[in-house]
């Protein structure tokens, strides 16, 4: 990864942050894509000069665009995204839901994907070669009660996972999602005091810690990866994590 730049969206916090701190360390630079600006601001000083803070919605596509031009002015590449924002609210059976809070949730979990993998996708044209990762999940296909509108959003953001590596890979961009499973973040705490479903019950010791999946993304900017284009890798599989060195 050295001198190659990554661009991570939901940067602030979780497995974003770990992946910046991941792939700073093996030698990338990283532009750091969040609403939260100051905490993108504090982590891009904690990595130092190899970072780039940039406040922005995903849900909106001028600064998704704008986002990807000022990444373009600082580094003269895009050579991996990742698109790892996402929401788990509204957490609420589809007779309640409130409808702005889900189209919300779709702007986010499946238009914010496809935001940054339009942005994206001309640069590594252009280049003739890049990588782009979704953070996927279980709950891409498979439902759970309450959560009706992230199942769906992820989904939607797995099938263009699909699509993209369709249309791209002739082009030379590798593609794939990965389903990290249960990750020490602050949405299981938000699903935890929900109460709803079973994943509420599980005991946080079960879940595993946000380096893990930021390990797996750099794994898979390699090209021991390749079998997976186009497809899923599931950290719960045991032969993917001694792959990446987990265990």
């Amino acid at each position: 990864m050295k001198d190659k730049v990554v661009v991570i969206t939901g940067a602030s916090r979780g497995i974003g942050a770990a992946a910046a701190r991941v792939f700073a360390d093996a030698g990338a630079k990283v532009a750091l894509v969040a609403r939260s600006n100051t905490a993108i601001t504090d982590l891009a000083a904690e990595i130092g000069p190899a970072a780039l803070a940039l406040p922005c919605d995903i849900a909106e596509w001028s600064q998704v665009e704008a986002a990807t031009a000022r990444v373009m002015d600082w580094a003269g590449q895009i050579d991996v995204l990742i698109n790892n924002a996402g929401v788990i609210e509204p957490i609420a059976r589809l007779a309640e839901a409130d409808p702005e809070a889900v189209a919300r949730s779709y702007r986010i979990n499946l238009l914010g994907v496809f935001h940054g993998m339009r942005a994206v996708l001309p640069v590594m044209r252009r280049q003739g070669s890049g990588t782009i990762l979704t953070v996927s999940s279980g709950a891409a296909h498979n439902p759970y009660e309450g959560w009706g509108a992230y199942c769906s959003g992820k989904a939607g953001a797995a099938m263009l996972t699909r699509a993209a590596h369709l249309e791209e890979a002739p082009a030379g961009i590798r593609v794939m999602g990965l389903s990290p499973g249960t990750v020490a973040t602050e949405m299981q705490v938000i699903i935890k005091a929900s109460g709803v479903n079973p994943v509420s019950q599980l005991d946080p010791s079960v879940h595993i810690p946000a380096e893990w999946p930021a390990r797996t993304l750099l794994w898979m900017c390699g090209s021991e990866a390749d079998p997976w284009l186009g497809k899923e890798i599931s950290l719960r599989d045991e032969a993917i994590r001694r792959a990446v060195g987990l265990i």
